[in-house]
């Protein structure tokens, strides 16, 4: 066989991926592993979102292809949670693009727009797929270091304009993952005003919006004044709905680089099913009271993962949004060394913080997507297993991420 393409050379496997077969092999040999790792809702989505699923599979019109931007209704119903939610106007036909889950579109308007020589700007820590997209399209990622003096926002002032000059993208994330951390529409405004000044497409990946806690909301990016000529927001029913494997998302914003982004689309994939995308439609357009009753799930959740952290003396902050906390390690290890001792010797699996990028050593990442009596098993595993009782902590500082 010939040599494969150099593409594939400047990648790599995803974490994850590598991750579910480590585990996988130890439930074999009878491992009971508790999954902190991922950020999986375990909870269904409310009882009238399957049920129009239901009604609209058995229907025996509903099964062949669909359009790439799906029915109309779908389309009115992300711009009506959006009005509801953010009290922005959206052109249904122009202005939103149905996607298989907002990680499609995140790969592929990078696909879309970049190419070789051109600065993908990253945050840093942050989700893989910004990064992998950049040099899958022969970009060069440019990490933007999110450091805890700063509340986990990117000092864009200190972007070389030589850098900012041969930027394409700029990736923002909030409520964030990993951090957890939320930014206020300030900073969103500064970040549109930076994409304006130096012609950048201002990328925010939204799929926590609707994740948040202690009466937080927070704010969209489009929310901003003119946002729309220089943004567009990834959003996701994956989160906000628990339907993470039903792959549903969109993007919004900007007319010309969803053209762009329409363009990959209809030569990478062949649209969705129609039962899941009339079922997406009515999540979006019925009843969201029980996603109130859902955050406090997650918050309560939240609440034991800091009372663990605390008992075992490793430093965390109290997160307003998204399904995670973020905490310290013990002094003496590296984040990835003691994720991978405390899933061998207490089958507990946690995220060691450099899987998102170099400023994410000194850290690890909990997801709040198990039930709390495992997280409080887990914490018990860790403590019973001596990694952890107590220990000296890295506080966190402006040279750590």
């Amino acid at each position: 066989m010939k040599k494969t393409a150099a593409r594939i050379d400047r990648s790599t496997t995803q974490f994850f991926a590598a991750l579910d077969e480590k585990i996988a092999a130890l439930q074999a040999g009878s491992s009971d592993v508790i999954r902190l790792d991922i950020g999986s809702p375990d909870l269904p989505p409310a009882g009238h979102i399957v049920q129009e699923l239901s009604r609209s599979a058995s229907q025996p019109g509903h099964h062949g292809y669909q359009a790439h931007k799906g029915p109309p209704s779908l389309r009115q119903a992300w711009a009506g949670m959006y009005q509801r939610l953010y009290d922005i106007d959206l052109d249904p036909e122009n202005e939103i693009i149905p996607l298989l889950g907002s990680k499609e579109g995140i790969f592929h308007i990078t696909l879309a727009l970049v190419e070789a020589g051109d600065v993908v700007l990253i945050p840093d820590p942050g989700y893989l797929t910004y990064t992998q997209g950049a040099l899958l399209a022969g970009g060069e990622p440019y990490y933007l270091p999110l450091l805890p003096g700063n509340s986990y926002l990117p000092r864009l002032d200190e972007i070389p304009p030589e850098i900012a000059s041969r930027a394409k993208i700029l990736w923002l994330n909030y409520p964030n993952n990993p951090t957890a951390a939320v930014a206020p529409l300030v900073f969103f405004a500064q970040a549109a005003e930076f994409a304006r000044r130096y012609e950048i497409l201002l990328c925010h990946d939204a799929a926590y919006s609707q994740v948040t806690f202690d009466g937080y909301t927070a704010p969209s990016l489009l929310q901003i004044p003119q946002a729309v000529e220089v943004s567009i927001e990834f959003n996701t029913l994956s989160k906000s709905h628990n339907m993470a494997g039903w792959r549903v998302g969109a993007a919004l914003g900007n007319a010309q680089a969803l053209r762009n982004l329409h363009k990959i689309k209809t030569n990478a994939d062949s649209g969705h099913f129609l039962p899941i995308l009339e079922a997406a439609t009515a999540a979006m357009s019925g009843d969201q009271g029980w996603l109130t009753e859902r955050n406090r799930v997650y918050s309560r959740r939240r609440d034991v993962v800091l009372e663990g952290l605390q008992r075992l003396g490793l430093a965390a902050e109290t997160p307003r949004g998204s399904l995670y906390v973020w905490a310290a390690i013990p002094l003496g290890w590296d984040s990835l060394d003691f994720c991978s001792t405390v899933l061998e010797q207490a089958q507990v699996s946690l995220t060691p913080g450099t899987v998102f990028g170099a400023h994410g050593e000194g850290y690890f990442r909990i997801s709040l997507t198990t039930g709390e009596a495992r997280i409080a098993e887990a914490f018990q595993r860790i403590a019973s297993s001596g990694l952890a009782s107590p220990l000296e902590v890295i506080y966190s500082s402006d040279t750590q991420g």
